[in-house]
């Protein structure tokens, strides 16, 4: 199985005609996804690689049953987007796009609860179950069909982790990149649950980084609900206080945000944690089958 996307997905591509939306439409096609529609205000009735284009994502679903929207369209229409896309039916939902200003997603959040959607992103690499679908701008050919989840807030770790699980032999159910702005649809908590919920998950890897405190309150999750066995990265143990690093929500105020504090907290609640990202396939094998 899965989680969140699978042979089912039906993807509309909300920004299909901009020039991010076309390069990983393509890509994402190449993979096999059932990318259904495009969307392009103004632009209905055109066609993308065989994927009709839509003026509208209520159009998009009522003609081909899309069920999934990946969004590529600019900052400043991202909230209109994913509120047009929720609006049509859709409830799982992935904002590509970065920059998308934080007054705008605490209105998406709201509205994502009510209307009880999945949202990955905005700032995000996205979600890819190897050989079922791909909604992302991941490198689809790092990955293998496998019973390992990821869920991340860094692109360039998971790629790097993913494909070393690749190179030992040790495949994924399904790659998460939650984004690391500091309101995200969806945290490390609400991700982990849904492993554990998937049967053929058997071991989860969260790779964390500095600012905020998500990593503590997944570990705390872990440690009283979860089966399912975690490995944990946490990346930034060389930053400086108060500096933002690469991420907008990687900024280290001190206290609990630390790389350090954070790995504590992993590794008190019984997490196998990584000191460097190689390590992470090692401790992943090693969960799996515990007496190699």
């Amino acid at each position: 199985m899965a989680i969140l996307i699978d042979n089912d997905t039906r993807l509309v591509v909300q920004g299909v005609t901009g020039r991010e939306g076309r390069f990983h439409t393509e890509r994402m096609i190449e993979s096999e996804t059932q990318v259904v529609a495009g969307v392009t205000p103004g632009r209905g009735g055109e066609d993308f690689d065989g994927v009709p284009v839509f003026n509208t994502v209520e159009e998009a679903v009522e003609e081909t049953g899309a069920n999934t929207s990946v969004i590529f369209v600019p900052a400043a229409f991202c909230a209109d987007a994913i509120f047009e896309a929720l609006d049509s039916g859709i409830r799982t939902i992935c904002c590509i796009t970065e920059g998308v200003p934080v007054h705008d997603m605490m209105r998406v959040v709201d509205y994502m609860q009510i209307k009880e959607a999945d949202l990955i992103g905005p700032n995000c690499p996205g979600m890819l179950s190897p050989r079922k679908a791909n909604v992302s701008i991941m490198p689809a050919n790092i990955f293998t069909p496998g019973n390992v989840g990821v869920v991340s807030r860094s692109g360039t770790l998971t790629y790097q982790i993913v494909n070393e699980l690749t190179q030992r032999s040790i495949g994924q159910s399904t790659a998460v990149g939650i984004g690391g702005d500091p309101i995200i649809g969806s945290n490390f908590t609400e991700i982990l649950k849904k492993f554990e919920a998937d049967p053929e998950t058997e071991c989860a890897v969260m790779i964390g980084e500095i600012g905020g405190n998500a990593e503590q309150l997944a570990a705390e999750y872990v440690q009283s609900e979860m089966q399912t066995p975690v490995v944990a990265y946490i990346a930034g143990f060389t930053a400086p206080e108060g500096k933002t690093m690469g991420h907008a929500g990687a900024i280290v105020s001190g206290g609990e945000s630390t790389a350090q504090a954070k790995s504590e907290a992993l590794q008190k609640a019984g997490i196998r944690t990584a000191t460097n990202p190689s390590e992470v396939a090692d401790l992943v094998a090693e969960a799996l089958d515990p007496s190699s």
